[in-house]
């Protein structure tokens, strides 16, 4: 049974296609190999014809079909004749995930209004308009699930990382609110708000405490998407955490590292 075969099941189900936006994302791909058996993996990304070791990945992972298509993220005149390019050939979508962006440099964001602009087009206002067509086209099916990465950078910004931050202040925002507005559609979103995360992105940083490796957080998100979950924190333990950290005073908070 797919998420196009039963409104409101809240459960990714064992079929159905999975459109990963993001295609070489390590998270992305973790949580496209979980779902993998049976269905058909569609992995959406720049350069997508060098994607031939990801697509052997999901095959060997169970896959049936894996398809690989051009998408950038920059260009927001693309985003709705990529989705519905992907239907038109693959059928209606069971599962969408946003696994893209970039973490930027702070410190030449500080000095270079271009790179500040850029890190914040591609975390939120591709984001935003992706999500909008999303909603639009899984709306018109009545069924499918959406994934969207925040961050706790976002749920409170901080000195150390604030234009990154402030960008996934504002995607958590919009994302909430487009899945407040979904209810009841046969669509749902789940938010996953995880804490730092070891892989590439991050590669030549310190992990900060209570850091998560990609598997974990496919686990969980895959976890959220079988239990109908509209949020997830990766790890779990860090949703309390924050709840202080938003009460700490601001002259404190100023000084928190990284």
């Amino acid at each position: 049974m797919s998420l196009g075969s039963k409104k409101n099941s809240g459960k990714p189900g064992d079929d159905g296609v999975v459109l990963l936006l993001g295609g070489r994302s390590e998270i992305g791909l973790e949580i496209a190999t979980r779902l993998a058996p049976g269905r058909t993996i569609v992995l959406a990304a720049r350069r997508s014809t060098e994607l031939a070791a990801e697509r052997q990945a999901l095959l060997d992972a169970g896959a049936s079909v894996v398809d690989c298509v051009e998408f950038d993220a920059d260009d927001l005149d693309s985003h709705e004749k990529l989705l519905r390019s992907v239907v038109d050939t693959h059928g209606p979508l069971s599962v969408a995930v946003l696994a893209f962006g970039i973490l930027g440099d702070q410190a030449r964001a500080e000095r270079d209004a271009r790179h500040a602009v850029a890190v914040v087009h591609t975390d939120y206002v591709a984001q935003v308009g992706l999500l909008t067509h999303l909603a639009t086209l899984l709306r018109e099916q009545r069924s499918g699930r959406i994934v969207v990465f925040s961050s706790v950078a976002g749920v409170r910004v901080r000195r150390a990382n604030y234009v990154y931050g402030s960008a996934k202040a504002g995607l958590d925002g919009f994302a909430s609110g487009l899945g407040d507005a979904l209810h009841g559609s046969g669509v749902s979103l789940l938010l996953v708000r995880s804490g730092f995360v070891i892989g590439r992105m991050t590669e030549g940083m310190s992990p900060a405490p209570m850091s998560s490796t990609p598997a974990q957080v496919a686990d969980a998100v895959v976890r959220g998407l079988h239990r109908g979950a509209s949020r997830v924190w990766v790890p779990g333990r860090l949703r309390p955490v924050f709840f202080v950290m938003r009460l700490l005073p601001q002259a404190v908070w100023r000084r928190m590292p990284r």
